[in-house]
């Protein structure tokens, strides 16, 4: 990977947006860049891009035209060799379309830099190794790692001539912080700053470095992970000092996209849900990473979490995360809903899903993007909570259904299209 130069910019429109995807070479990351790429050049469908729904098309969204990838990597590859591994393990793209987009990729491959490998968990750390990270990642500082990090984005963006760059998030889920949530020093940006300073280094997750880099640098940062990312009080403060905007977190994709929309289902008809059991086997480097406990509480936590707060009382429930190497990128996720009706009848229902992990969310990304570019022209900075459907988490709202998040959605659809 080149760390000095950048390639010369492509011949796009007037308006630049810089797309910088942490994990860039990671299976969701090269699926955005290759969809990227294919929707440049009409190659493909807009199908599984909820921007390209009618209640967008007088929002004023950006044009897909006008995004550049760049991103940052713990492990060296290229777009294209990515993608042919996607293609020979799950079936993804096809040759031809490779074939056709191989150009635009190598521009994008110009642009994505060594990541940081610090505080990221041994799982992470170990994979990331063994797959020749550069040496720099693995023995930086906290500071270091995020004056390292800042640079590029600024690099990014002042040689490009970009307009915006939007960060997303799209690592691996790192294992719960060591950092109690309650920790005096996460409460504001002046104790963070003077914690990361200090001569033995706060030990704050990558996620959360690669945020406080994005804001310094003024960029948009999301988080399409269960990590920490922004999600501090300490971060809120920053990106407010910066009039950044941010949000996240987690993308939902899958089983519990599925959950947000069914649960309301048995609270409006006032069938009393016993438990719900939720059982997923992937094979991508998620799920190689997932295997590891630390890792997998992360992911389970925020999965888990929303049933309480839809049905207003927590059923039993159980979520599993397992790691089946031969399915490659696609996941299967078995529900089990196990409930009350009239007169104490006891009722079941099962629901199997099963779907390619990198299609699903993939295309979520690039709407993001092009949601935040949309309210960064218009001049919004804080937490987006208007993009909480897109997340298991969300940041800046306390909504869980899907239909409810959805309105709020629709909703600024509505404002941008008349200002």
């Amino acid at each position: 990977m080149n760390a000095s130069h950048h390639e010369s910019p492509p011949d796009m429109s007037t308006r630049r947006i810089g797309l910088w995807l942490v994990g860039a070479w990671g299976n969701v990351g090269t699926t955005v860049a290759v969809g990227l790429a294919a929707l440049q050049k009409k190659l493909m469908p807009t199908t599984g891009l909820v921007t390209e729904l009618p209640m967008f098309a007088k929002a004023g969204l950006p044009e897909f035209s006008e995004f550049i990838v760049g991103g940052h990597e713990v492990r060296p590859n290229t777009y294209y060799n990515a993608a042919q591994v996607l293609w020979q393990n799950s079936r993804m793209f096809s040759p031809d379309l490779l074939d056709q987009v191989e150009d635009v990729l190598e521009t994008f491959d110009a642009n994505v830099r060594p990541g940081t490998l610090v505080n990221v968990g041994n799982a992470i750390n170990t994979i990331a190794r063994q797959g020749g990270s550069s040496q720099e990642s693995t023995t930086e500082s906290p500071l270091a790692a995020i004056e390292r990090l800042t640079a590029d984005l600024v690099g990014f963006k002042d040689t490009l001539k970009l307009d915006h760059v939007i960060v997303v998030n799209l690592a691996s889920t790192e294992p719960a912080s060591s950092i109690p949530p309650n920790d005096p020093v996460l409460a504001t940006w002046k104790a963070l700053e003077e914690a990361l300073n200090s001569e033995k280094p706060l030990d704050l997750p990558a996620s959360s470095l690669y945020a406080i880099a994005a804001f310094n640098s003024g960029c948009t940062y999301i988080n399409f992970t269960p990590s920490v990312g922004s999600n501090l009080p300490a971060l809120a403060e920053l990106a407010d000092l910066r009039k950044a905007l941010h949000g996240g977190r987690d993308g939902k994709t899958g089983e519990t996209l599925l959950k947000s929309v069914l649960a309301p289902m048995f609270r409006a008809r006032n069938l009393e849900v016993k438990s719900w059991v939720g059982h997923n086997i992937l094979g991508n480097a998620d799920g190689q990473i997932l295997n590891d406990p630390n890792n997998k509480a992360t992911k389970v936590n925020s999965k888990d979490r929303l049933l309480g707060e839809i049905l207003g009382y927590k059923p039993q429930s159980l979520v599993s995360i397992e790691y089946i190497e031969s399915l490659g990128d696609w996941k299967t996720a078995w529900d089990h809903v196990h409930f009350d009706g009239f007169l104490g009848t006891r009722m079941t229902m099962q629901v199997t899903w099963q779907g390619c992990d990198s299609a699903l969310a993939a295309p979520l990304v690039i709407d993001l993007a092009r949601l935040a570019d949309r309210e960064k022209r218009a001049g919004g900075s804080g937490v987006m909570s208007f993009l909480s459907s897109f997340f298991k988490s969300p940041m800046g709202t306390d909504l869980a259904e899907f239909a409810a998040q959805n309105l709020v959605l629709a909703d600024w659809a509505k404002k941008a299209s008349k200002s």
